[in-house]
């Protein structure tokens, strides 16, 4: 049965929203800070909820879950709460000689009622997170969860409606590719949020300019990570394992495929298969330190990619329990699907190089990565780097924890997306700052006026 506007529940609701953010009652700062208070503790009443439901969902253990979903979003609500009143408050900004003796400056307001789509992968941090910005700001919002981690889904529910009225922030299950289309053809929105593939980001944001609203797309793309002849491999090796095989390696910023140095190449290798022996042992299957995939069709898509190149550890599957073992593919081309496509799972392609330019030339291949992993002893080779590879965020001797920081504007550029959020940064996503120049009446010069013949000198002396 195809679902209707009526079927979803959400028929009208949106305008009630709007009705609320209309009466002011969102913008001051006390009811701001309650309602992020209001959050937190609703989060963590049900932070055993979590731990199960994304368990059921993604197999996540309880540490997994704490530091990149519940308490992930926990320091962004302290650390909003701490900095919400200066971050409301006017800026001065200086005024130019022209318009002397004029005061300037910038006040933000909110933008008003914000839409907010999550996907599946971290479930609950990425529909959360920008959340915590919307409210600071002092915006009405409208939730869609993934349909694809249902039981998260169904906590993260109790979480809003626990403590929210449905006139300010209303969750929304469903299908996605029914619900949204829907909600954004039959309101419009003040600011569309959106968290997923490229492919859909690009269907949001068409459907978006029919209303010319504003987007942030946070999408992916095949993020790079190169190791320098330099590098410390056993560091290296530990940081890659750790965030490329987190959450079975469905994760936006995960490493998506190693360029070493020819010179490292086999030991990095060796060096990452051993690692991985002590991370989640070969039986990773039975390691409740290790994930799953979240469902039978993103497992067909995956398993495609061990056909190509040669498997030097890993491999295994199992399809009733959607599992792909921790897989290092070596002898691969840039031809091949796995290069050209986001894998985003525990699959990790290694190529190497012997000059950057030859590294570089593969890496334009799928420009503007959401993220970019450098590992080098060599200040030189780090600013290289760095200057020569356009992408949205990284990190220098580490990888996907520049993410935890909420000091760190989060986004990509190009296909990887657009506009950026966490901490400051999110509050200023769901703002919109207002410019004002007040100027006093006592000092009112009859140059300002016309006739204007004969003054352009003191024009061309004022304005230059």
């Amino acid at each position: 049965m195809i679902e209707t506007i009526a079927d979803t529940g959400i028929q009208h609701k949106p305008e009630a929203l709007r009705n609320f953010y209309n009466s002011g009652a969102t913008k001051t700062y006390e009811f701001r800070k309650q309602q992020l208070i209001n959050l937190k503790r609703s989060i963590l009443d049900h932070e055993e909820d979590l731990y199960k439901c994304l368990n059921i969902d993604l197999k996540k253990n309880r540490e997994e879950v704490w530091v990149t979903e519940t308490g992930f979003v926990i320091a962004e609500i302290t650390h909003t709460l701490k900095n919400l009143k200066a971050w409301m408050q006017r800026r001065n900004a200086g005024t130019n000689l022209l318009n002397l003796p004029s005061s300037s400056f910038v006040m933000p307001e909110p933008l008003g009622v914000a839409l907010i789509i999550g996907p599946w992968n971290y479930p609950f941090q990425l529909l959360f997170s920008p959340l915590v910005g919307a409210i600071a700001a002092g915006n009405c919002a409208v939730l869609k969860s993934s349909e694809f981690a249902p039981a998260t889904s169904a906590v993260m529910k109790k979480i809003i409606e626990d403590v929210f009225p449905k006139n300010y922030i209303l969750y929304v299950e469903g299908e996605g590719a029914v619900v949204i289309p829907q909600m954004i053809k039959g309101f419009v929105f003040d600011h569309i949020f959106f968290t997923g593939s490229t492919a859909t980001g690009k269907i949001i944001y068409k459907m978006a300019a029919e209303n010319l609203t504003p987007v942030t797309l946070e999408l992916g793309g095949k993020s790079p990570c190169i190791i320098e002849s330099d590098a410390n491999l056993k560091v290296a090796a530990k940081r890659i394992a750790m965030t490329k095989f987190s959450n079975a390696g469905q994760m936006c910023v995960a490493p998506d495929y190693i360029l070493v140095h020819a010179s490292v190449k086999d030991e990095f290798i060796k060096t990452l298969g051993s690692t991985l022996d002590k991370f989640f042992t070969r039986d990773a299957i039975n390691n409740d330190e290790y994930g799953k995939i979240i469902n039978e069709k993103q497992f067909n898509r995956l398993i495609k990619y061990l056909g190509e190149g040669n498997i030097t550890y890993g491999g295994r599957t199992d399809r009733n329990r959607l599992f792909i073992q921790p897989t290092i593919l070596d002898n691969i081309s840039v031809e091949d699907s796995v290069m050209n496509d986001e894998i985003f799972g525990p699959i990790l392609p290694v190529l190497s190089f012997t000059t950057p330019e030859e590294a570089r030339a593969i890496i334009e291949r799928n420009a503007n990565p959401l993220a970019f992993y450098v590992y080098t002893s060599s200040k030189k080779k780090e600013n290289y780097w760095l200057e020569n590879v356009s992408f949205g965020g990284g990190c220098v001797n580490n990888s996907s924890w520049h993410l935890t920081n909420y000091n760190l504007p989060f986004g990509g550029r190009g296909f990887s997306g657009t506009g950026k959020y966490h901490g400051k940064y999110s509050f200023e996503t769901f703002s919109h700052y207002k410019a004002i120049m007040k100027t006093p009446t006592w000092f009112d010069p009859a140059l300002r006026y016309p006739p204007l013949k004969g003054k352009l000198n003191i024009f061309k002396k004022i304005i230059r």
